[in-house]
């Protein structure tokens, strides 16, 4: 009788474990399923995900130990099942413990063009969600790019702006973005770019100018929310650079 109920403590156990990893992964896709806005998940990941982590590492390690100590081979196991989904529940903090801390700039705002940065037409502070500007934060961001990003560049091109025009929407559309507004006539166009996990959304605006050689072409890629974007607008900028010269 006691095997059966500590066996069942064992289940309960990994049910707990998978119910914890089921919450974490609302935490983390909710915004996609539309159920917050992007940094709320991020906030609840930031401020839960250990704890839960601890939690239940530590309750199956207290039930390994007394399971083990009953010698009920099948309720250790379980234990043990649940232990080990702690430990990769805890496994991101575990393994940046072990990384260098990065440091990145305190700019979400990345342009090739840092002193006439291409301007948005049809995006605007009221797009949703966003606690960030549109308006270039002048020579400080423009600073803080050059000393953290400094290959960050306008396209050269030998297509004529027509046929850059056509590449640059077309790569944009590859890569995932939304394109909000096109025109062809202007060689400009919006859109909006999402992380995959988070949903974080990002606004960019490509702009492509007739030059003797054939044609430049400029990107400006802005973060909706947070002061710093970790890299991730320069990192697209570069894809984008990439893509159009392979």
């Amino acid at each position: 009788m006691m095997s059966k109920k500590t066996s069942r403590l064992g289940t309960a156990m990994i049910v707990g474990a998978l119910l914890a990893v089921l919450a974490i992964g609302l935490m983390m896709f909710g915004a996609r399923l539309g159920f917050w806005q992007p940094i709320v998940g991020f906030g609840l990941i930031r401020n839960y995900m250990n704890p839960i982590g601890y939690a239940v590492a530590g309750l199956a390690a207290i039930g390994l130990v007394y399971q083990l100590v009953l010698r009920n081979n099948a309720g250790a196991v379980k234990a043990g099942v649940a232990l080990f989904i702690g430990v990769l529940i805890l496994a991101p903090t575990i393994y940046g413990k072990f990384q260098t801390p990065v440091r990145y700039p305190p700019i979400h705002d990345i342009s090739t063009d840092t002193v006439n940065p291409p301007e948005f037409l049809v995006l605007d502070d009221s797009r949703s969600g966003a606690s960030n500007t549109l308006v270039y934060g002048g020579t400080e961001v423009a600073e803080h790019q050059a000393k953290a990003y400094p290959d960050i560049a306008p396209i050269e091109s030998n297509l004529s702006a027509s046929e850059a025009f056509a590449e640059a929407l077309n790569i944009g559309k590859k890569m995932g973005w939304e394109i909000v507004a096109q025109d062809q006539s202007s060689l400009r166009f919006e859109a909006t770019a999402r992380t995959p996990i988070y949903q974080f959304a990002d606004d960019i605006v490509v702009v492509v100018t007739p030059t003797e050689g054939a044609s430049r072409i400029d990107i400006r890629s802005v973060s909706r929310v947070g002061r710093s974007d970790r890299g991730v607008n320069a990192a697209r900028i570069r894809e984008f650079t990439a893509a159009f010269n392979g």
